[in-house]
């Protein structure tokens, strides 16, 4: 069976360690080059316990990986916005497609791109358009022939798949969208600050980064684009308030919208049910009761319920695993469509745990 040449920059993080397991096991990648420069020369056997002539491969510092990587098929980054956006110009005037986990190439707004991700990124990526946005379930049909491919956010994953069908088939308003999220601490990323990191978490739960999550605007962004599929209207109004708590990964969100017109929970229920009919990652349940982290973590599942009542609120539960749905696995079901092999390809033997 033929395989691509694959590269993966930033692969000791949480993202790219999963990242590297899940294409060290895919069955149309071939794994070339991983960078690290914490694990220089050390195998990948060393670190993720890999077998084979995957695990063979030894870890490159970043400068020799995005030299090699001009070479390969694709190159998907695991690193943070600035380096992103540094480093994709040249990977794709290689020949190389792009497939980005940080945040550099997904806002269309220039201003919210440069007010969250800070003008370093604003000007590298001047010569680079926004990457396609890579929702499977959402964009499909735009991913497919797309040379750069930004990789959705965790949070944004999570709620856009909540939302998303709702608004398009105008059962909710589109005012007033509040999105409360729990995330486990690898959301933070590994090199978050200390205050962030399971020993300061345990016991606790905290909100961060309140009316200024980099996410927000994403979200927004996501849920403009399909709501005006059913016809023009006003702006998404949207609130989103992230929180950690103390388990290692996982969001569960809690969304909250209004009815547009009189529905009842099974109107919302089936509308959710047939805009994921064919979708293999997305679970539509009887009752917000029955979505839990147990159901995703390891999986590239979405699980998602949905539940309204007479006064027309709207309450919506979905959850992910934030390192595969919400990164690493949407990253390869992305790689898929782009390799045009099947979508579930190196996804459907998961559960295991790096972190």
């Amino acid at each position: 069976m033929h395989t691509a040449p694959i590269a993966v920059l930033g692969g000791s993080g949480y993202a790219g360690i999963e990242l590297t397991y899940l294409l060290a096991h895919h069955p149309r990648a071939r794994l070339e080059v991983v960078s690290s420069d914490r694990w220089v020369g050390d195998s990948l056997a060393a670190h993720l316990g890999i077998e084979g002539k995957a695990g063979e491969l030894a870890y490159s510092s970043f400068e020799q990986a995005a030299e090699r990587a001009k070479a390969c098929a694709v190159a998907l980054l695991a690193t943070p916005a600035d380096v992103s956006a540094q480093l994709a110009p040249s990977l794709l005037a290689a020949g190389c497609k792009v497939i980005d986990l940080s945040g550099a190439f997904r806002l269309t707004d220039g201003a919210a791109s440069l007010a969250h991700y800070g003008k370093d990124v604003d000007a590298a990526k001047a010569d680079v358009r926004t990457g396609t946005y890579g929702l499977p379930e959402l964009f499909r049909d735009e991913v497919v022939d797309a040379k750069l491919i930004a990789n959705p956010g965790c949070y944004p994953t999570c709620a856009s798949l909540a939302l998303a069908p709702l608004l398009e088939a105008g059962l909710i308003e589109r005012a007033d969208l509040i999105v409360n999220a729990v995330s486990g601490v690898t959301g933070a990323g590994r090199k978050s600050t200390e205050a962030f990191g399971f020993v300061a978490i345990d016991q606790d739960v905290r909100a961060y980064k309140v009316l200024a999550h980099q996410h927000t605007p994403e979200i927004a962004q996501v849920l403009t684009r399909r709501a005006d599929l059913a016809g023009k209207g006003s702006a998404i109004d949207l609130t989103f308030t992230p929180h950690l708590v103390p388990l290692a990964r996982g969001i569960l969100c809690t969304s909250y919208a209004r009815l547009a017109s009189p529905a009842s929970s099974a109107d919302l229920t089936n509308a959710l049910a047939k805009a994921y009919a064919e979708e293999p990652f997305v679970s539509v349940v009887r009752s917000p009761n029955d979505v839990s982290l147990k159901q995703v973590v390891g999986t590239n599942r979405c699980v998602i319920g949905v539940a309204c009542e007479a006064r027309g609120r709207v309450v919506v539960v979905s959850a992910i695993d934030n390192l595969v749905k919400g990164a690493a696995g949407q990253a390869v079901q992305n790689l898929n469509l782009v390799l045009g092999c099947e979508e579930d390809a190196g996804l459907t033997q998961l559960r295991r745990f790096h972190t």
